[in-house]
């Protein structure tokens, strides 16, 4: 056993039940702020039209946005594939970071600077972290029976 793989296997071992807590409230958050986007995507592709190196791919990316919010929220809240949810959110989520620099109206009236950047460092602590003793993976990885019968 390498040491990645007894690091794994310690942090499984010693995974505190409030850090579940905290991944679930990060998926619903995501999930939230998806729906919001859905309501606002005039304006959020609107946003992603002003800068001149996006215009190209703006309805695209507006869609994008909400499919890792909405799709990478519930993946992270069950705790199913929650590194992968994780990674195609963290894009979203420093390209915001951007946008909120940029003084657009979108994120100046919904998000602050401070919520991108706790949600970007819940992102980052979930991916070492990941998905924890309450999840669906931990659940498929101690009934592996079950999970071929399903197949």
């Amino acid at each position: 056993m390498n040491t990645l793989q007894r690091i794994d296997r310690w942090g499984q071992t010693h995974h505190p039940k409030w850090i579940d807590v905290l991944r679930v409230l990060l998926g619903l958050f995501l999930i939230a702020k998806g729906v919001q986007f859905i309501g606002n995507i005039d304006q959020l592709n609107a946003t992603i039209r002003q800068q001149p190196f996006l215009s190209v791919m703006s309805m695209w990316m507006g869609h994008y946005i909400i499919f890792a919010h909405l799709c990478g929220g519930i993946l992270i809240a069950m705790g199913l594939l929650t590194r992968i949810a994780v990674l195609f959110n963290i894009p979203v989520l420093i390209g915001a970071l951007i946008f909120i620099g940029s003084g657009t109206p979108l994120f100046n009236v919904h998000t602050e600077l401070w919520i991108c950047l706790l949600t970007l460092a819940g992102l980052l602590f979930v991916m070492v972290e990941g998905s924890g003793p309450l999840s669906v993976d931990r659940y498929m990885a101690d009934h592996p029976e079950k999970a071929a019968d399903t197949v």
